[in-house]
């Protein structure tokens, strides 16, 4: 099983890590989310926890119960810009969540109407703005950012989406074929979620230092800006979000195979 490394995973795994009754039931590692899809798609890993577009993109099946998601802003997602939005034209993306960068791609072409082409760059602001018009900056990173004492434009994605359509937005679930969506499985990781959930003076006292982040940060970001167990309007968020997506990908493609013309 693959995990994601990131400060929002914590509470989903520490029944897995911490719980005798649950500590040997997964042989857990961690990575970035685009490399756990990446172990999913080759076989290396049975379940992970995956951007919701490659868990799309690969097929695969997923528990509905728990993952990563937001309502309103998530604080981790983070677009910031050395010029206006609706001038951006190469946009320099942290390549550890496919799902952000579609996110990113969908909040610009329909709230700003520009469809920047897009690089990866390992996550350095000052590397990245240097090289592009702006940076998706995600995770961890973005957490040691302070978006108000920047020089520059940001966007927080999460709000941006919610304002957008009304809904949370779904970044990471737990997914895999389909023979491995099934129980003991999905209520091993639900039972984990709910163990986390209850601990979480013990995750931020922990996850803090390690991190290099004030504890008040954490706990304020596991709490109040990420959501982690699901309920119905969550799985319309992914729904509406994958339509979304496939939309902008239809219009590119048009524009590719017929440049210079209107989009469609």
């Amino acid at each position: 099983m693959c995990a994601v490394s990131y400060l929002n995973t914590v509470p989903l795994v520490w029944g897995l890590l911490r719980d005798p009754a649950q500590k040997d039931t997964f042989d857990l590692r961690f990575a970035v989310p685009s490399v756990c899809a990446d172990q999913l798609a080759s076989g290396e890993a049975d379940i992970g926890i995956v951007p919701v577009i490659e868990a799309s993109r690969q097929k695969l099946d997923y528990f509905r119960t728990c993952g990563i998601a937001s309502y309103g802003p998530v604080r981790s997602i983070l677009l910031i810009s050395k010029v206006p939005y609706r001038d951006i034209k190469t946009l320099a993306a942290d390549s550890g969540s496919r799902t952000s960068v579609m996110l990113a791609r969908i909040i610009l072409a329909e709230r700003f109407g520009c469809e920047p082409s897009v690089v990866s760059h390992a996550p350095d602001l000052a590397a990245m703005l240097g090289l592009a018009d702006a940076a998706l900056i995600i995770g961890d990173t973005a957490l040691r950012l302070d978006p108000a004492t920047l020089p520059f434009e940001c966007l927080d994605l999460g709000e941006e989406w919610t304002g957008l359509t009304g809904l949370p937005m779904v970044f990471a679930v737990w997914a895999g074929r389909p023979e491995f969506i099934r129980e003991p499985f999905g209520e091993a990781l639900a039972a984990s979620c709910r163990y986390g959930l209850a601990r979480m003076d013990g995750i931020v006292r922990e996850e803090a230092p390690r991190r290099g982040l004030p504890e008040a940060l954490v706990r304020e970001y596991l709490t109040h800006y990420i959501q982690f167990e699901f309920s119905a309007p969550h799985q319309t968020a992914i729904e509406t979000y994958l339509k979304r997506a496939a939309a902008l990908e239809r219009t590119v493609v048009a524009a590719i195979a017929h440049p210079g013309g209107a989009h469609v």
